[in-house]
């Protein structure tokens, strides 16, 4: 049996997992990240998770293949390094070689949603195709792409990026500068404003009074509101469908992948999401005369996703 490690880098939590040839996680570690601090000190703590993974795994680190990491921002896996990352505060971090310092082991680095997305294509929601779109819907839209086996990654290293596609010109301004972004709409985030603007243009709906219980808005409140038959909540489901449709519809357009697997909380709505999503999506498509078209599927990993798709680096960069 063949075991490998698959580390989840994020702004909050470093997670380290073992993984086994089956792609079973047997083995996992946490700590928190701890930022803004050195980038040497938080590669201490991710070869440290790392041991204890394998530890947890009832397994030594010499019997791990290699090392798989998934951070946010930009990697360079060819030189080991991670370029640029805001959320961690890093610039020409080489990450490689601060892991190789305590473990002896090949390292590969990719972006977490790439990480994730590969996660999916080798084990969960989009395992057996040749080409996938993988998006996560949660405080961003993340995505990754898989093009015959490969993660797509472009020339500089930020490829992928389709929460940035303008689906609105001049929309609501995005965190990346630009207006009427897809994550402005699509992400968990985008759902919440849209929420909260429709819940203040109608104090009397049934999607105020749930904000008013839970004294904030969530995500979920549209979804709750609509089953109640509540008007409000039902315009900003529509809504959030139609620009969902969109953006999947775009990314459909371009890479005409075998699989698009979508993924986040808002996922767990179901019927109510995916169904209209998926009929939008059938009538809008540039492939719709055809018989057979991309399928639209709900990821299956959840929070493993990064984990397992970092693990198994080492055979994308194959």
């Amino acid at each position: 049996m063949k075991y490998y490690i698959g580390i989840d880098l994020g702004g909050t939590n470093i997670k380290a997992g073992v993984v086994n040839e089956n792609f079973e996680i047997i083995g996992k570690a946490t700590t928190k990240t701890l930022c803004p601090r050195p980038a040497k000190e938080i590669a201490d703590d991710m070869a440290k998770v790392s041991i204890d993974a394998c530890a947890d795994a009832g397994i030594s680190v010499d019997d791990v293949e290699w090392i798989g990491i998934g951070t946010p921002g930009i990697a360079d896996n060819l030189n080991g390094t991670i370029p640029y990352s805001n959320n961690l505060g890093f610039k020409d971090v080489p990450i490689r070689e601060y892991i190789q310092a305590h473990i002896n082991k090949p390292v590969y680095v990719a972006n977490d949603a790439n990480a994730a997305a590969y996660g999916e294509f080798v084990a969960g929601a989009a395992k057996g195709a040749k080409n996938a779109v993988c998006i996560t819907l949660g405080t961003g839209v993340g995505a990754g792409i898989i093009v015959e086996g490969k993660i797509l990654t472009g020339s500089n290293l930020a490829g992928a990026e389709l929460g940035h596609i303008v689906i609105e010109v001049d929309g609501p301004e995005c965190t990346c500068g630009r207006k009427g972004c897809f994550e402005v709409f699509s992400s968990a985030t985008g759902l919440i404003r849209m929420t909260r603007e429709a819940a203040e243009a109608d104090p009397g709906s049934a999607l105020n009074a749930l904000y008013k219980e839970d004294g904030k808005y969530s995500a979920r409140h549209a979804f709750m509101a609509q089953r109640q038959g509540d008007k409000a909540g039902a315009a900003v489901v529509e809504k959030y469908c139609k620009y969902l449709a969109a953006g999947i519809t775009n990314a459909i357009n371009i890479f005409q992948p075998d699989i698009l697997c979508i993924g986040g909380g808002v996922c767990n709505e179901g019927d109510p999401l995916l169904l209209p999503v998926k009929d939008l999506v059938k009538k809008e498509v540039y492939t719709r005369m055809l018989d057979s078209n991309t399928e639209i599927v709900v990821a299956k990993l959840g929070n493993d996703a990064g984990i397992i798709g970092a693990a198994f680096l080492g055979n994308a960069s194959e």
